[in-house]
């Protein structure tokens, strides 16, 4: 993976009732609310995390 590749993750879905570590990846993301959005550096440490709540999230490439 390039260091300068970016991806937009978007919240859909809500913490409420979801076990505190994937409260917490959300935090550690930087989402707290649904729709919001964030474009983060693609690295294999937020990809981890994106993995730990993908049924949360809308992922996309930014060009």
């Amino acid at each position: 993976m390039a260091t300068n590749k970016q991806i937009r993750i978007t919240q859909l879905g809500s913490p409420i009732g979801r076990p505190g570590a994937q409260r917490q990846t959300l935090i550690g993301l930087g989402l707290n609310k649904r729709h919001r959005s964030r474009v983060l550096i693609d690295t294999p440490a937020v990809r981890g995390m994106i993995r730990k709540v993908q049924h949360l999230l809308r992922i996309e490439e930014v060009k």
